[in-house]
């Protein structure tokens, strides 16, 4: 992964392929960012007039190269948009943080075949470190394992299919003596990190992540960051009753399994559970998906990768919280053995659900993983899923859907994503849907009325949420995965969405703010 450093140097004599400055969309054309004042002195002051002359706006995504000014160790200046500036009358007035975040990310991106680059982009504090390291280490990501005959991702990358990512970017304008600033650095590589390991997890071939092999991929992170891990097999699941994950793993040769991560730290005072859905391939089973709809099932385990990823973030970032993560893994494959439209299962908790439709599998699994986290009596739990289409076409593929048993918790969650930049928005639980669940052979079916179909999923699962514990649910299926081109610090393919908002509540969590 590229790595990230402080640095006090000069943008003039800095040792570097680029430097990387912001340029903001003024009420005039285009205004240089704080942070690459010395680069326009070199220009004589006349950088915004030379960018403007090259086509630059300033708006976000927008990116310009062009040679940089004589005496600069560096050939080339990359200035990307920040989109507005802003309002010059607001003292307090700065560029937020998605807004460095998103700039960082492209202009990494950009830079790919790069050895080394100098962000000279606006620092006004740790926050905008940690934004525009985020930005970077998330926008160089590339997924190449699987190219020229499965060489290792870095000889791929520097093969004929594609550049190595950026090697280092040096952050100019940071102090790199101050413990505030390192401490930015240290998170943003954290979370950057796990987040992206989440991504590799979405990426991978359905063929080599199956529920064993996820299984095995999080017992040896654990091992290496002190987690605690139990993984229940079909044996275990069958004398536990686990018939929601048995049932959905059952078509499938590759056998259904339950993680079960524990963070724990000495001085916690609150527990909370994480659960994801983790269907590492859906077919949708004997309810099959139809032709063009299964090429990107294997994300339907983002909701497990990010669960997985937020504790292990937690635990390297050592939050004074208790984290479990609940991982509920299957495969929904179609044959003899497969769970049938018309069969009744007898979940985890008891209930009885009747299956009108295999292709809604994800509560199925969920539903027990549910119902064993609420046994332990935590202080709130947070399920994620790549659930429904009808979240998509609610709220289209860059947000995700926020539902909650509290009113209060569900608009904590929502500004937590937003303020780490994962765009959410608070969905309602309308209790009149609940009738179209009703079952005439079981305690209810998996299906409801098809309109408010994503609602309808959230209020399954609110059915085997422990009485008296806060529950909330993300539905991820929107921005899980890109199928689109990368935009900002945002890759084709897996995202990692929902991470950062996980880590995010740990921490608001663990500093009290939560109540």
């Amino acid at each position: 992964m590229t790595a990230l450093t402080l640095s006090t140097a000069a943008a003039h004599g800095l040792r570097a392929d680029a430097i990387v400055i912001g340029v903001a969309k003024g009420t005039k054309g285009p205004v240089v960012a704080p942070g690459a004042e010395a680069v326009d002195k070199a220009y004589d002051g006349r950088l915004a007039g030379v960018l403007e002359t090259l086509g630059a706006s300033g708006a976000e995504g927008e990116l310009t190269k062009l040679p940089a000014p004589a005496g600069f160790k560096a050939p080339l200046v990359v200035a990307v948009g920040l989109g507005a500036e802003p309002d010059a009358e607001d003292a307090d007035a700065g560029y937020d943080a998605e807004a460095l975040r998103k700039a960082a990310g492209v202009a990494a991106r950009a830079l790919a075949g790069s050895k080394k680059a100098a962000f000279a982009l606006p620092v006004d504090g740790p926050g905008a470190i940690e934004a525009i390291g985020e930005g970077v280490l998330l926008g160089a990501y590339s997924f190449d394992s699987y190219k020229e005959n499965g060489r290792p991702a870095q000889a791929s990358a520097r093969g004929k299919n594609g550049k190595a990512p950026l090697g280092e970017a040096a952050l100019l304008g940071a102090k790199p003596r101050d413990a505030a600033h390192k401490g930015a650095v240290a998170r943003a590589v954290a979370v950057s990190e796990e987040l992206n390991r989440a991504r590799d997890l979405v990426n991978t071939p359905p063929n080599d992540l199956t529920p064993q092999a996820f299984a095995a991929i999080v017992q040896a992170a654990a091992k290496e960051h002190g987690i605690k891990v139990q993984v229940l097999d079909e044996r275990a699941l069958t004398k536990g009753g686990y018939g929601g994950i048995l049932g959905v793993g059952g078509g499938s040769d590759a056998a259904p399994r339950l993680v079960k991560l524990s963070y724990k730290h000495p001085k916690a005072e609150k527990h909370l559970a994480y659960v994801g859905k983790g269907i590492t391939y859906d077919s949708g089973g004997i309810s099959l998906k139809p032709a063009g709809h299964n090429e990107t099932m294997k994300c339907d385990m983002a909701g497990a990768a990010a669960v997985f990823a937020a504790v292990v973030a937690a635990a390297r970032l050592g939050l004074e919280v208790d984290v479990t993560g609940w991982l509920a893994l299957a495969e929904n494959m179609p044959s003899g053995s497969a769970v049938r439209p018309g069969d009744v299962l007898r979940m985890y908790s008891g209930k009885t659900v009747e299956v009108l439709n295999t292709d809604a599998e994800g509560r199925l699994v969920l539903a027990d993983a549910l119902w064993a986290a609420s046994l332990e009596g935590p202080d709130a739990i947070v399920d994620v899923a790549t659930l429904t289409g009808a979240m998509m076409l609610a709220l289209g593929s860059r947000t995700f859907g926020v539902m909650a048993n509290d009113d209060a918790f569900r608009s904590a969650l929502h500004e937590a994503a937003e303020e780490v930049g994962e765009p959410a928005w608070p969905m309602p639980l309308p209790e009149h849907l609940l009738k179209g669940m009703e079952s005439q052979v079981a305690d209810m079916a998996n299906m409801g009325e098809r309109m408010g179909g994503g609602l309808v999923a959230g209020l399954f699962l609110r059915e085997f949420v422990g009485e008296g514990i806060t529950w909330a649910h993300l539905d991820i299926a929107g921005p899980a995965f890109n199928e689109g081109g990368p935009f900002g610090y945002t890759p084709k393919g897996g995202t990692g969405t929902a991470v950062r908002t996980l880590v995010r509540l740990a921490e608001l969590t663990a500093e009290g703010d939560l109540g």
